[in-house]
């Protein structure tokens, strides 16, 4: 299963790749003009060598079940052959500049939304390499000078798979974004029970960083249903100690700024005591043991009552 491609320039913008970033990385690899010089001279061995190399390159991959298993069907092969035909190419283009880095991030990314990992990309340039190594010193009989070609491929290669792995880390930070959005809804779910009334119930442990998500969902759910009542149900919460109750206070102060009132239920015996010990002081907020309970206050608060069945 294929994942949503983010464009090139927005992975770029990701990493923070500038010239700035471009000019550092280049001298880290010892990337120098000439070398790009050299490469830039090779444009026949590139369009001759092309087909060969690529092919060879996926025979590796292919050719071993897991990363096999990555290519879903023939439109996804042919799809990334096409850009690694491009990919190598541009190797012998003879530039290094932004646009080159986008380039490179869009073939890294294109593996990472098949699924592909990275030790199975990194291990396939390793055969890349091993592939040119053979042709340069078949078409140039002086070992110097295919040994000089081969230095500056070889920096110009693992230049490119450090941005791949950018790739791949930029698109799983993407990923793990909309999950970790999509957990922060799941872990405030807030129902609507009737007009002007809300419910919140609140299950496993309440630290800071959920509370401030809490107090956020609250306040933006009560100011779009224009709510009068909110139930806070703590049934669910493992554990009620000082900074629980402290966050319960604070989302409570914030709900009578809004114009709600607050209802507090599930509070066992043992909540009651914990609360009394702490000398936590939730002002005029009803409480109540069970959310039935709850219910029934915040309908008739709201001038409504659930009806009795014949």
């Amino acid at each position: 299963m294929t994942r949503d491609l983010l464009p090139a320039p927005a992975l770029r913008a990701r990493i923070d790749f500038d010239e700035h970033e471009l000019a550092t990385r280049r001298a880290y690899f010892e990337i120098e003009d000439a070398d790009l010089e050299r490469l830039g001279r090779l444009g026949p061995f590139a369009q001759k060598h092309m087909d060969d190399v690529v092919e060879d390159f996926y025979r590796l991959l292919l050719g071993h079940a897991a990363p096999r298993g990555f290519f879903a069907d023939e439109a996804t092969i042919r799809r990334v052959k096409r850009l690694q035909r491009d990919y190598f190419v541009q190797l012998f283009a003879g530039r290094c500049d932004l646009q080159y880095v986008e380039d490179r991030l869009r073939v890294g990314a294109a593996h990472e939304a098949i699924g592909m990992q990275p030790r199975w990309y990194i291990g396939a340039y390793r055969h890349y390499l091993s592939i040119l190594h053979d042709k340069l010193f078949h078409d140039f009989p002086d070992p110097a000078e295919a040994s000089a070609i081969h230095a500056s491929l070889l920096k110009l290669v693992m230049f490119d798979v450090s941005l791949a792995i950018d790739a791949y880390i930029a698109a799983n930070l993407e990923t793990i974004g909309r999950h970790q959005a999509a957990l922060r809804e799941l872990s405030t779910p807030i129902a609507k029970l009737h007009d002007g009334v809300l419910l919140l119930p609140l299950i496993g442990a309440l630290d800071a960083q959920r509370a401030q998500q809490v107090m956020d969902a609250v306040l933006l759910r009560l100011v779009e249903e224009h709510a009068k009542v909110m139930i806070l149900d703590i049934a669910g919460v493992a554990a009620v100690d000082g900074r629980v109750a402290d966050h319960l206070v604070r989302t409570i102060a914030a709900m009578r700024l809004v114009g709600a009132q607050a209802i507090l239920t599930g509070i066992s015996p043992q909540v009651a005591r914990t609360l009394t010990e702490l000398g936590v002081d939730l002002g005029a907020v009803p409480t109540l043991a069970h959310l039935q309970e709850g219910i029934e206050l915040a309908l008739a608060l709201t001038g409504k009552q659930i009806a009795e069945r014949a």
